[in-house]
C-alpha cells in the first residue's frame, strides 16, 4: 500500500510556470459550471495526461500541452535558488513578473522552460483521450466521433530557445469511417503484437472492432483498416466463409443487439504474459456481458521469443489430449485441429527479421496465418460465476475493464532443455490463471479469474457446418471478489470511472473517478492462490482457498477525494503513475484548472542515487528525519471567485440586439423588460448560488483550520517536551530549571536504586523458584540417599531378612547388639547402685558375697556409666539424623 509523502509540489502549484500546463485558455470564457456540463454531456472515458518517460502531454480543449517534468522541477529550483538573495525586494514589489515574463525572460537567455503546445489540425471537437503508441513514436488523439495520429516531436524541441506553436506531422484515421456523423469512438488500443508498435485496434460503440496497420511510407493506411468486424454479425454467424465486415453506410436501424452489444471499453493482456493473452481483445458492454476475440492479429506481426514455443506445447499437448479421448465431443476435437492448423502455417513461415526501435533487439515479423480464418469466433457473453444476483447489482453498467494477463510457463516451456531461459522477473511470476477486473459506474470492482483460459477458436467451416452444427456451451469467470470503491452519496449515472495501471506491479492499479482516486492491489493474495495451485499436496487445500475468498485480501485505500465545485464534482482524467529516480515514484491526474499530484514513499526494490563512499556521507545517509504529522494537499479555493461575470457579455449583446433601444430609455412595465429581467436574475443567481457555496466552502476550511493549528500546536509542545527531557534541559520538581550535571547525576543515582531493586527482586525470585521446583540429584547424592534409606529400613525393622546389601546388614546387627547391651548393662547398673546407708548396714554380707575391693568396684562402675552414656548419645544422634532425613 503506498504512503503518501507531499501532494502536489510548489514546481506544479500557481504560479509556477509548470502550473500553466493544466490551466484552460482565457479566450475560453470557460467556467465551472461549463465544465460540469461538458463533461455531463460526454458520456465516455477522459484520459486526456499521457507521459513518455518524464515527459507529459496535457490535454487542454483542443490543444495538447507538452513538458518534461524533470526539466521543469529543475529549472524551478534554479530559479528559487537565485531568488532567495532578493526575496524581500520581490515581496515589497506587488507587480513582480508574471509567467508570460519568465517564458520570454528565458527565450532571450537562451534557455527555455521545458514545455511546448502542440496542435493538431482539423478536431472538431474537444480531446478526450491520448494513448502513446508501445515504443513512444505515435500518439492517437481521440475526441468523442474523430482519432488522428501524431508523430511525437523530438524531446529537443522542449529546451528549444521558442515558445512557438509546433505543429507535427499528423494523420486523420478514417476520414470516412470516424466521423462525427458516425458512431462514437469507445476504445483506441494498441495491439501489443504490432511490427514496432504501429498497429492501432478501435472499437466503436456499435460494436465495430477495425485494425489499422499505420506505417509513414504509405498514407492510405490512415484511410482504410485492414481488417473490419462487426461483433453483432459476428454473434450471429455460423461458418467461417460469412462476411462480418461492417457495412458502409452504418447501423443506423434499431434492433435489440444495438442496445444490448453497445460497447464500454475493450483492453488486451500485455506483450510479455504467456498463453494466448497477448491476442485476446476482451471487449466489456455498457449492460455488463463480456466477450472476447482471439486470436485477433495485425497482417504482419511481432511476436516476443517464448510466444510461439510456448504456444506449440500447449496446442500440441491439447491435441495429444483430445486425439483419442472417445468421451471428447467433435466440437472440441474440430477446435483442436484448427489450432493445429494456425500453428502449422506459422512454422511454414521464414520470419522477416528487421531493425528494432533505438535500443531495441531485431525484430522478427511473421504473417498472420490464413488457416483456418481470419475472423475468429466470438466467444461469449461470458457467465460470471458467484457474481452479482439482487435486482440492484445487475442493473449496474460497466465503463471500463483491466485484463492481467496469465504468467508465462518457463518449466513447461523449457522441459528437457540444458539452459535457462532469460526473462523479466515481472513476466515469470504472479498467477497461471488471467484476472478480468471489471469497473462499473457506481465504482464497484469485480474481479474475475479466467479458469478455463480463453484459447483461440474459429467457427467451423461450411462443409462441416451440418455434422457439426452450432458450437455448445458458455464460457464462464470466477467472480473471486467484489469491491466497492465509493459511497452511495457518490454515486452517479453520469459518472464513468477508469483504470489506471501501476508502474511497480502489475497486480495493482488505480481507480479514477470524479469524486476521488483510489488505489487497489491484489498482490496479498494472489501469490498466495497461486501457491495453493501449484502446490502437490492436496490435503487442506480447499479450506485455505476458502479463507482467501473470504478474507477480502485485496487492498484498498482512497488516496484523494475531489471536492465538489458547485453542485457537482470537476471531472478528474485518468491517473497517470510515474517511477523515477529524479521525480521518484508519484501519481499525476489534473482537473480542467490544476494538476493533482501525489508523491509515495518508494517500494523496497527502490534504485537509491550512488553515492561517493565518505564518512559524512554515509553517517548522513544513515540519520533519518522524525515525521510528526502527516502530509495534506494545498486548499486551492473555488474557481468562482476567479470568474469573470457573464452580466458585462449579456448587456453587450443587448446593445447589438434587435432591443437596443431599450437600453438608452426609462424602464417601463412590458413583456420585453421582464423578459430581459429573468434573463439577467438567471445569470445572477447561478452566479451568487456558486459564489456561495464556494465561501461556504472557504468559511468551513477557516473553521477547520483552527482546529489542525490546535492539532499542530499540541503536538509541536509534545515534541518539545521529548526533545527537552532528552537534552536535560527540563525543569526539576520545584519547577526551576536544573543544570546538566545535577540532571545526569540524578539520573545517575536513580538507575542505581534501580538496579539495586532490581537486584533484590531477582534474589527473591530465585529462592522462590528453588523452593518450588527441585533440581536433579547427582549420582553421589543419589547413592547416599540410597544408604540412608537402607539404613533407616534397617533400624527400624522394616527391611526383611535376605534384602538389602552386606553393610546393611553389618548395621542392623551392629545395631542390635548395641541395644541389647544397653539393656544389660542398665539392669546391672540399677542392681549395683545402692545407697550408701544401705552399703554401711550390711557390710558383711556385700564383703562376703563379691570379695571385690570398693575403690576398684566404683572406678569399674563410672567405666560402665561412661559407655551406656556414649551409646545413648551415639543413639539418639543416629535417631535424630534419621528424623531429619525423613522429614526432609
Amino acid at each position: 500500500m503506498p504512503k503518501i509523502k507531499a501532494y502536489t509540489p510548489a514546481w506544479l502549484s500557481n504560479p509556477s510556470p509548470g502550473h500553466q500546463l493544466f490551466i484552460p485558455n482565457n479566450d475560453g470564457q470557460q467556467s465551472t459550471s461549463t465544465f460540469s456540463s461538458i463533461s455531463a454531456d460526454y458520456l465516455g472515458p477522459r484520459r486526456t495526461v499521457a507521459r513518455r518517460g518524464t515527459e507529459v502531454f496535457i490535454a487542454v480543449g483542443r490543444e495538447i500541452r507538452w513538458a518534461d517534468l524533470v526539466y521543469l522541477k529543475e529549472r524551478w529550483q534554479e530559479k528559487a535558488a537565485q531568488a532567495r538573495g532578493d526575496v524581500r525586494v520581490k515581496r515589497e514589489d506587488s507587480s513582480g513578473l508574471d509567467d508570460g515574463d519568465i517564458i520570454r525572460e528565458s527565450v532571450e537567455t537562451g534557455c527555455a522552460e521545458g514545455f511546448r503546445t502542440i496542435k493538431p489540425p482539423a478536431l472538431g471537437s474537444d480531446i478526450q483521450q491520448l494513448v502513446i503508441s508501445p515504443y513512444a513514436n505515435f500518439m492517437a488523439v481521440v475526441t468523442a466521433h474523430t482519432v488522428r495520429i501524431i508523430l511525437i516531436p523530438d524531446p529537443s524541441h522542449l529546451t528549444a530557445p521558442t515558445v512557438d506553436t509546433i505543429k507535427p506531422k499528423s494523420w486523420s484515421l478514417g476520414p470516412t469511417t470516424h466521423a462525427d456523423d458516425r458512431s462514437p469512438i469507445a476504445a483506441a488500443l494498441w495491439h501489443p503484437l504490432g511490427v514496432n508498435g504501429s498497429a492501432l485496434v478501435t472499437v466503436t460503440k456499435d460494436a465495430v472492432v477495425r485494425m489499422w496497420e499505420l506505417s509513414q511510407k504509405d498514407r492510405w493506411s490512415f484511410d482504410t483498416p485492414t481488417l473490419t468486424i462487426d461483433l453483432q454479425k459476428l454473434a450471429d454467424g455460423t461458418s467461417l466463409d460469412q462476411n462480418f465486415s461492417a457495412s458502409e453506410a452504418g447501423n443506423k436501424g434499431f434492433s435489440p443487439d444495438s442496445f444490448d452489444m453497445e460497447v464500454a471499453a475493450a483492453a488486451f493482456g500485455e506483450r510479455g504474459t504467456g498463453g494466448w493473452s497477448p491476442m485476446t481483445l476482451w471487449v466489456a458492454m455498457r449492460e455488463g456481458d463480456v466477450y472476447a476475440l482471439c486470436p485477433l492479429l495485425p497482417s504482419q506481426w511481432s511476436p516476443p521469443p517464448t510466444l510461439i514455443p510456448s504456444l506449440s506445447v500447449s496446442i500440441v499437448g491439447n491435441l495429444a489430449a483430445v486425439e483419442d479421448d472417445p468421451n471428447i465431443s467433435a466440437q472440441a476435437k474440430l477446435l483442436a485441429q484448427q489450432q493445429l492448423d494456425w500453428m502449422s502455417d506459422l512454422d511454414n513461415q521464414e520470419p522477416r527479421v528487421i531493425e528494432g526501435p533505438p535500443g531495441e533487439p531485431p525484430t522478427e515479423i511473421y504473417s498472420r496465418p490464413a488457416r483456418p480464418g481470419v475472423v475468429p469466433r466470438l466467444q461469449g457473453p461470458f457467465v460470471l460465476d458467484l457474481g452479482p444476483t439482487s435486482d440492484e447489482e445487475l442493473d449496474l453498467e460497466l465503463t471500463d475493464i483491466h485484463v492481467i494477463g496469465e504468467k508465462l510457463n518457463v518449466d513447461e516451456l523449457m522441459l528437457g532443455e540444458d539452459e535457462e531461459l532469460e526473462m523479466e522477473d515481472a513476466e515469470g511470476e504472479g498467477l497461471s490463471l488471467a484476472v478480468i477486473c471489471l469497473l462499473s459506474s457506481s465504482g464497484r470492482v469485480q474481479v474475475c479469474l479466467d479458469l478455463e483460459g480463453t484459447q483461440a477458436q474459429w467457427l467451423p467451416p461450411r462443409n462441416k457446418l451440418k455434422t457439426m452444427g452450432r458450437l455448445v456451451g458458455t464460457p464462464t469467470l470466477l467472480t473471486f471478489s467484489s469491491i466497492d470503491t465509493l459511497n452511495e452519496s457518490e454515486i452517479s449515472e453520469d459518472a464513468w470511472p477508469v483504470f489506471s495501471p501501476d508502474v511497480t506491479s502489475r497486480y495493482s492499479f488505480f481507480i479514477t473517478h470524479p469524486s476521488s482516486i483510489t488505489f487497489i492491489s491484489l498482490s496479498p493474495w494472489v501469490f498466495r492462490l497461486e501457491s495453493e495451485l501449484q502446490g502437490e499436496s492436496e490435503a487442506g487445500s480447499d479450506f485455505r482457498i476458502n479463507l482467501l475468498v473470504n478474507g477480502q485480501a485485496s487492498t484498498r485505500e482512497r488516496l484523494h477525494s475531489n471536492p465538489n465545485q458547485g453542485d457537482m464534482p470537476l471531472p478528474l482524467t485518468a491517473a497517470v503513475a510515474i517511477r523515477d529516480p529524479d521525480l521518484g515514484y508519484c501519481l499525476l491526474s489534473a482537473t480542467p484548472f490544476e494538476p493533482i499530484t501525489m508523491t509515495f514513499e518508494m517500494p523496497e526494490d527502490e534504485f537509491a542515487p550512488i553515492h561517493a563512499s565518505s564518512p559524512s556521507l554515509s553517517r548522513d545517509a544513515e540519520v533519518q528525519p522524525l515525521e510528526f504529522f502527516g502530509p495534506r494537499p494545498v486548499y486551492q479555493p473555488s474557481h468562482v471567485f476567479e470568474e469573470t461575470s457573464a452580466l458585462p457579455t449579456f448587456i453587450d449583446r443587448l446593445r447589438t440586439s434587435r432591443h437596443k433601444t431599450i437600453m438608452h430609455q426609462e424602464i417601463r412595465l412590458s413583456p420585453l423588460t421582464l423578459q430581459i429581467f429573468t434573463e439577467a436574475h438567471q445569470i445572477l443567481s447561478d452566479e451568487t448560488h456558486r459564489l456561495g457555496i464556494g465561501a461556504s466552502e472557504v468559511f468551513r476550511r477557516c473553521m477547520g483550520l483552527q482546529e489542525q493549528l490546535k492539532q499542530q500546536i499540541a503536538k509541536a509542545n509534545e515534541v518539545k517536551a521529548r526533545v527537552e527531557a532528552i537534552t536535560g534541559e527540563d525543569q526539576s520538581e520545584d519547577g526551576e530549571p536544573e543544570s546538566s550535571n545535577a540532571a545526569i547525576e540524578r539520573r545517575l543515582q536513580e538507575a542505581k536504586e534501580r538496579g539495586e531493586s532490581l537486584s533484590r527482586r531477582l534474589e527473591k525470585l530465585r529462592k522462590t523458584v528453588n523452593k518450588a521446583t527441585s533440581r536433579e540429584l547427582s549420582k553421589k547424592e543419589q547413592e547416599w540417599v540410597k544408604e540412608v534409606k537402607t539404613a533407616d529400613a534397617g533400624i527400624n525393622g522394616s527391611m526383611q531378612p535376605g534384602d538389602g546389601s552386606n553393610r546393611a546388614k553389618q548395621y542392623m546387627d551392629r545395631y542390635q547388639k548395641v541395644v541389647v547391651l544397653k539393656d544389660e548393662l542398665t539392669e546391672e547398673a540399677k542392681s549395683l547402685d545402692v545407697p550408701a546407708g544401705e552399703e554401711e548396714d550390711t557390710p558383711n554380707l556385700a564383703q562376703s558375697d563379691l570379695r571385690i575391693p570398693s575403690e576398684l568396684r566404683r572406678a569399674k562402675i563410672g567405666q560402665v556409666k561412661s559407655l551406656i552414656d556414649r551409646e545413648s548419645a551415639l543413639v539418639e544422634a543416629v535417631k535424630s539424623r534419621l528424623e531429619r532425613l525423613s522429614v526432609g
